[in-house]
C-alpha cells in the first residue's frame, strides 16, 4: 500500500471567482486517482491544507511524525512547490531510512482543469514512489530528483537538477566527473 499525505499547496487550491483569490476547500486527490483509473492500493490522509510559504516548523514536524508512524514503506506527499525542497531536506535528515518518500506538487491548481500540471505530476509521483529505493525525492515535470540535488527555477517554473552537496575537503571536479559523466 502507498500512503499519500496531503499538505496543501497549489495542487489543492480553489479559485474564488468573485474576489480572484485562491483558497483551500478540500483535497482533489481522491477524484484525481479515480479519474486516472488508479488500481494501486493507496490510503489518502490530509495532514493540513496550507500554502508551503506559510508552512512552519510545527507543520513540518507533523509531516515527519506521520512519515515515521505509517507502516507503509512507500509515501507520496503533495506539497506546495515553493518550500518543497526545504521539507524534503528535513525529512531526509529525520532518520527515516527504510522508506521511499516522494514529494510532488503543481504550479497550476488542479481546479483550473487541463491547464494544471497536477494530474501529470501526481501520476509521475505515483509511478516513481513504487520503483525508487528508500530515500527522499522530489518528482516534478516528469522527472525525479534526489532531495539534495534539485531546485525550483523561479524564472521557468520548472524543477531542475543541481550538483550534489559535497564535503568541504572533497575535490569538486572529480565528484562532478564521476556523478555526471
Amino acid at each position: 500500500m502507498i500512503q499519500v499525505f496531503v499538505t496543501g499547496g497549489t495542487f489543492d487550491k480553489e479559485y474564488n471567482y468573485l474576489t480572484g483569490e485562491l483558497y483551500f476547500k478540500d483535497t482533489h486527490l481522491k477524484e484525481m486517482f479515480d479519474r486516472g483509473r488508479c488500481k494501486v492500493e493507496i490510503d489518502i490522509k490530509t495532514l493540513m491544507m496550507v500554502d508551503s510559504l506559510e508552512m512552519n516548523d510545527e507543520d513540518r514536524n507533523i509531516v515527519v511524525h506521520n512519515c515515521r508512524k505509517t507502516s507503509s514503506k512507500r509515501i507520496l506527499i503533495t506539497h506546495g512547490t515553493d518550500r518543497m525542497v526545504h521539507t524534503a531536506g528535513i525529512l531526509a535528515e529525520s532518520d527515516i531510512d527504510d522508506k521511499t518518500i516522494v514529494l510532488t506538487g503543481a504550479m497550476v491548481p488542479y481546479a483550473f482543469g487541463t491547464s494544471s500540471d497536477g494530474f501529470f505530476n501526481l501520476g509521475s509521483a505515483l509511478a516513481f514512489v513504487q520503483v525508487l529505493p528508500p530515500g527522499v525525492y522530489i518528482v516534478m515535470n516528469g522527472r525525479y530528483f534526489h532531495w539534495d540535488r534539485v531546485r525550483k527555477n523561479r524564472q521557468t517554473g520548472n524543477f531542475e537538477e543541481t550538483a550534489p552537496s559535497l564535503p568541504d575537503d572533497h575535490d569538486e571536479t572529480q565528484a562532478y566527473r564521476s556523478d555526471f559523466m
